[in-house]
């Protein structure tokens, strides 16, 4: 997923907390980029603003912070895409069933993946069990 440049530095002068240098936005690993991508392209589409998003994101946070997240910076992303499926469910984008449907497949296929491969998603992986 590509993000216009332009978008992710709106992104960053309007959403407190998110770890940037000089270029813009950072992150520590590929998934991070493409939580904060899905947010983006949604808050273009006018699925939300940012200061609905900044208030969904502190409130995941907050209740990180309450069930013992040390703060670190390390769990920021998690927070992010967990603010994410929360706005997504309370918009009626999808409910919390699909999006928990889709994670469980994601961690399935990704614990039959090799380190350094791709992750493929397969009808299996959407298999209860």
């Amino acid at each position: 997923m590509t993000i216009d440049p332009a978008a992710a530095r709106r992104a960053a002068r309007s959403v407190p907390g998110i770890p940037c240098d000089a270029e813009g936005p950072v992150f520590r690993e590929p998934w991070e980029a493409q939580a904060f991508a899905m947010a983006v392209a949604l808050r273009e589409r006018g699925l939300f603003g940012w200061d609905e998003w900044a208030a969904t994101l502190g409130e995941e946070i907050k209740a990180a912070q309450r069930a013992g997240d040390p703060d670190t910076g390390e769990t920021y992303y998690r927070h992010w895409l967990g603010a994410l499926e929360r706005m997504v469910a309370r918009k009626g984008i999808a409910d919390r069933a699909a999006l928990a449907r889709h994670r469980d497949a994601w961690n399935r296929a990704a614990d039959r993946t090799p380190h350094g491969a791709p992750i493929e998603l397969t009808e299996k992986d959407f298999a209860a069990e």
